[in-house]
């Protein structure tokens, strides 16, 4: 087929980005002098037409894949499955450790014990042939629900191979919520463990008590295997219609009748993850087979890991962060080594397993950053001013683009790098914004790269990623060569795609990645996915200089804690209104932090009248309002109110500031529904919330630091 002119331009673009051109000779192309981006001569993303007819240039591709979107590993076409990418992994990787765990001998923990990818293809055809053995046909939906071990990936490379649809489940779901998601997915098979089912049981002390009560309400579900027990020990379900029985027990049966693969299509469903959501009930994000490779594909364009990789998994694996992880390791081959389950341990886990790559999330960077400033400041003097003076050098060269000094590792860094195993090569950061200075921070600590990405479950992961060799902080990189991204004008935020010096506007992204809806779900699915097929992310963001995506704000009243979790404002300030001190309350919390604050305008009677009955004098509302001990008080009763409410624990404000003046339509506060004007508050009390922040900060440094 003959190119149009508009994609013999777009080869000219490419070729003479890709090595190393400017503009100059590009600006008498008609339409592309909008098209190019360009920082200290790096282009990352380039603009295109959204209709080659239209002249619209909004829509920004990788610059690694301009003119086609990624679907397919360019080394690897062949592989459209995840049952085609664990078979590629075991064709070229069979004798290759695969999956870690410690041991534990004479009752303390030890090495490292591996099984090779070849084992656990074995073990993968077991347990297919034992869901089959047990009626289960192609089409069912299995749900996990036990924290990171190998049994969990072995579940999820057999429900690939014999086209059954996984269902990750989770605790911070809750109770009632993973009862929900097992009756609307039908889920016919669970596998966890006893602990996990005793949480779910509302804490009841019996283990068959449980089984009892909470299976007869879930009635799709007909087998239940319990990794990690013992079938002696375990009860008898009389006229429940429910198997129980052992994880070992269902590979025995499975190698007692092996049965043939059922290979997925690309087009299949692979998995429904449920998103926790902010209110109402969770809703299912439906990803195909060709959604989670195309996104992984794309994303190794940027990112490469090897054969000789070591990879420690302890993010959830329920999550879509974790799960794309472990499929780019299944491709390259790399060993993955687990935590033992709990995160008090994980400094020594790592220690132990010494990985080259390590994933986490801004809360734990966070933490490991105080850690080492704390010490430092701790220190004394001298080592302080050499660490600074260590810190300060190889940071500068760095960013020049030079290799540092090797003394300053042999003098303070290399001690610092042993407490993540001293063999880390590349960190990754995902689920909310990293700070720049934490990121410049690990980099210079670290001596590694740090990249940061930016998706949702709804993309299959990744929307944008840094590129390796980008050392610049502060965003998220450019689009994953598995999809497009414009950015929609939002007018009532004053965002849009004309603003200087920076295009602004909703994140939107098209392309392979894009689930295929929400399960049973249509009119939910049409809010998200307009009839371009564009899926409308609710944040918003701005193109840097280089084709570079930065997160600024987020759409809808709904937003991002540090550590990932979602949080509905509304839904909390309507349970704190019920406190008697509280007249109005506005909730506040961004992704650079963990915690909630509240700006709180006072009941002035009630207010007035504690603080007589305590004893406490005052001129006048407003020097009440700035007294600790009614500050106190109120946040006291705001706690109760919000345990009586069942509030999770990240849902409640942390510290709070009293005001003495109602939000008014007057003041600007409140919109003509009397509903509460965020932007307009937020600058409001913006030295309030970052005072409140500094106060809690200062108040975890004077705690007990922990190993870092």
């Amino acid at each position: 087929m003959e190119e149009s002119s508009a994609q013999r331009r777009l080869k000219t673009v490419q070729s003479h980005l890709l090595h190393g051109g400017d503009d100059r000779s590009l600006r008498l192309e008609p339409n592309f002098t909008a098209s190019l981006q360009f920082v200290n001569s790096h282009t990352y993303s380039v603009s295109l037409p959204e209709k080659l007819q239209t002249g619209k240039w909004n829509v920004y591709r990788s610059v690694r894949s301009p003119l086609k979107l990624m679907s397919r590993f360019p080394d690897h076409p062949e592989i459209g499955t995840l049952h085609d990418n664990f078979q590629h992994a075991v064709e070229n990787y069979r004798d290759y450790k695969y999956l870690g765990t410690r041991i534990r001998q004479d009752g303390k923990i030890g090495d490292y014990m591996w099984m090779t990818y070849g084992e656990a293809a074995t073990a993968r055809e077991a347990i297919g042939s034992g869901l089959r053995y047990n009626g289960l046909d192609k089409g069912a939906c299995i749900g996990t629900y036990f924290v990171n071990r190998p049994e969990w990936l072995i579940v999820d490379h057999a429900c690939a191979a014999y086209s059954y649809i996984s269902v990750p489940l989770y605790d911070t779901l809750g109770p009632d919520a993973v009862k929900f998601v097992v009756n609307h997915a039908d889920v016919q098979a669970i596998f966890c463990n006893p602990a996990t089912l005793n949480t779910v049981s509302y804490l009841l002390p019996s283990f068959k008590l449980f089984l009892l009560t909470f299976v007869s309400e879930i009635p799709s579900v007909r087998l239940i295997v319990v990794v990690g027990g013992v079938d002696e020990n375990l009860p008898s379900l009389p006229s429940s219609g429910v198997k129980l029985i052992s994880y070992l027990k269902l590979i025995g049966e499975g190698r007692s009748s092996l049965q043939p693969f059922i290979p997925p299509r690309p087009e299949d469903v692979a998995t429904i993850c449920y998103t926790s959501g902010t209110t109402g009930t969770p809703k299912g994000v439906v990803l195909t087979h060709g959604n989670l490779i195309a996104s992984v594909a794309g994303s190794s364009l940027s990112i490469k890991f090897t054969s000789s990789d070591i990879y420690i998994s302890y993010l959830p694996l329920a999550h879509i962060y974790e799960r794309t992880n472990q499929i780019s390791a299944v491709y390259y081959g790399v060993a993955v080594g687990f935590y033992q389950g709990d995160s008090l341990k994980l400094m020594d886990d790592l220690a132990a397993l010494r990985p080259t790559i390590f994933c986490s999330v801004p809360r734990l960077y966070n933490r490991i950053y105080d850690g080492i400033t704390a010490a430092v400041k701790t220190s004394g003097a001298l080592k302080e001013k050499l660490f600074n003076a260590a810190f300060n050098s190889k940071k500068q060269a760095l960013m020049s683009g030079r290799t540092p000094s090797p003394m300053w590792d042999r003098l303070v860094f290399n001690k610092i790098k042993a407490k993540l195993g001293g063999r880390v090569r590349l960190m990754g950061s995902g689920a909310s914004p990293l700070s720049p200075d934490v990121m410049d921070f690990l980099r210079v600590c670290f001596g590694c790269q740090v990249l940061e990405g930016y998706g949702m479950t709804e993309t299959s992961c990744i929307i944008s990623i840094m590129d390796e060799g980008d050392y610049l902080s502060g965003h998220v990189g450019s689009p994953n060569p598995a999809c497009e991204v414009k950015l929609v004008d939002v007018p009532e935020m004053n965002y849009t795609s004309q603003d200087q010096p920076y295009p602004r506007g909703e994140i939107c992204a098209r392309g392979p990645t894009i689930f295929q809806g929400y399960y049973k779900d249509q009119t939910q699915t049409r809010e998200v996915i307009d009839e371009d097929g564009w899926l409308h992310t609710g944040d918003i963001g701005l193109w840097l200089d280089g084709g570079r995506l930065k997160i600024i704000d987020r759409k809808k009243n709904i937003f991002k804690l540090a550590q990932g979790e979602y949080i509905a404002p509304e839904k909390i300030e309507n349970v704190y209104t019920k406190s008697r001190f509280v007249g109005q309350c506005f909730i506040y919390g961004d992704s650079f932090n963990s915690s909630l604050v509240a700006i709180v305008s006072v009941d002035p009677d009630v207010l007035t009248e504690w603080a007589t009955s305590q004893g406490i004098k005052a001129d006048d509302l407003g020097q009440l309002c700035n007294d600790p001990r009614a500050r106190a008080a109120v946040l006291a009763d705001m706690d109760s109110i919000g345990k009586e409410a069942q509030l999770r624990g990240f849902e409640f404000a942390k510290a709070i500031t009293l005001v003495p003046e109602p939000f008014t339509l007057e003041n600007g506060l409140l919109t003509p529904t009397f509903k509460i004007k965020r932007p307009q508050a937020k600058d409001c009390f913006a030295k309030a919330i970052t005072d409140m922040y500094d106060e809690l900060s200062a108040s975890d440094h004077q705690t007990p630091t922990s190993k870092l």
